[in-house]
């Protein structure tokens, strides 16, 4: 018994090599996109689940110092500070600025050297925001180093 489908039909069912290209060619700034959110929703999910986490267990050691009749602990300063916020020093403005400086040196370097002179301004753009880095750092050094925040006290 032979099949309705034989190779040769499947072959010519085929889409053209022009048509993978096109396929491939929309989907890729779609998976691009979708991938991009995906990412960014993920990590903000492992971060309210690492904060749920930790307020579940003071909830539980709180509870049970409240049936021992034990003095309930006063809740840790971590819990009203944001925990992706650091004290940024004034080296890491100078790093910053120094990098984006060379980078867009080179830039302009290569487009310059390239033969491509007219789109060498492009490479003013870094060295624009290094100067800024660098700016930053020089005003900030003269600054004595801001103090950590009080943690604020529970509310009643």
């Amino acid at each position: 018994m032979t099949d309705t489908l034989s190779i040769s039909t499947l072959a010519g069912a085929a889409p053209s090599s022009d048509d993978v290209v096109a396929i491939i060619g929309v989907l890729v700034p779609i998976v691009a996109i979708v991938m991009g959110i995906g990412i960014a929703m993920l990590g903000l999910w492992f971060d309210f689940r690492k904060k749920r986490e930790m307020f579940q267990l003071h909830h539980a050691e709180r509870m049970a110092a409240i049936e021992k009749g034990i003095d309930v602990p006063p809740l840790p300063p971590e819990f009203f500070r944001d925990f992706k916020k650091r004290n940024v020093s004034p080296t890491v403005y100078l790093r910053r600025g120094l990098m984006w400086l060379l980078i867009g040196i080179a830039v302009t370097t290569a487009l310059w050297g390239s033969g491509e002179g007219k789109d060498a301004w492009w490479g003013l753009v870094p060295v624009g925001i290094g100067l800024a880095f660098v700016l930053s750092y020089l005003i900030e050094r003269g600054r004595p180093a801001e103090p950590e925040e009080e943690p604020r006290p529970p509310p009643p």
